[in-house]
Parts: structure tokens; C-alpha cells; sequence
């Protein structure tokens, strides 16, 4: 593993709010100045499965519902914030979020 990945990665670590959070986010890779992290959603995912699976009394709420959004809006900051950490890095130029299908199979949602 790349080095700078497992200090990108220890910084993250080391970040309270995002330790306080159920999903760790990963830097997977970085290549030309391009970081690689792991996210519970993408186009292919909405947040909702993926909130579902980070807080399970979602599982019966509307996608409108206040509790649903609220989590929306957490998972959004949080992860806008793991990115920030990351970006402000000397080494990245860029940061691309991937969709982390094997944390997704961990929980019985396969991605295709």
C-alpha cells in the first residue's frame, strides 16, 4: 500500500466526528494527485439504502420523512468534510468518491 494512502487514511482516523460516525471513510488509492474514497452512495446507490443500512430504525421511514433527511443531511456534511480533509493534502490535487460495493455485500446489497 501506498504510504501516503495510510497517512491519508490515519488522518481520517484521527478526525472525532468522522470516528463518531458509523461509516469509515477510505481513501482507497491515490494516483496523479487523485485521492480515491470509499462512500455508502453514489448514482448507482441512493443514500437512503445506504443510510438504511448505517441506521437501521430508518428502515421504515419515508424517503421524505424528518428523520431521513436529517441523515441525509449528516451523511452529506460528514462526508463533505472526510473529502475536505483529504483534498487540503499536499499530495491531492482531486478527490473521487467510489462506491464501496464491498462494505455494501458485507451487509446483503449487491451492486451491478
Amino acid at each position: 500500500m501506498d504510504t501516503r494512502v495510510g497517512e491519508l487514511n490515519d488522518l481520517l482516523d484521527a478526525d472525532a466526528e468522522l470516528a463518531a460516525y458509523p461509516y469509515s471513510f477510505r481513501v482507497l488509492s491515490l494516483e496523479e494527485g487523485v485521492a480515491s474514497m470509499s462512500s455508502p452512495r453514489s448514482a448507482q446507490l441512493s443514500a437512503i439504502q445506504g443510510l438504511r443500512i448505517l441506521f437501521p430504525e430508518l428502515e421504515t421511514e419515508s424517503a421524505i420523512s424528518p428523520a431521513m433527511m436529517a441523515a441525509q443531511e449528516q451523511l452529506a456534511a460528514v462526508q463533505s468534510r472526510a473529502g475536505k480533509l483529504v483534498g487540503a493534502h499536499e499530495n491531492v490535487n482531486r478527490v473521487r468518491w467510489v462506491l464501496d460495493e464491498r462494505w455494501l455485500a458485507r451487509h446483503g446489497v449487491y451492486v451491478q
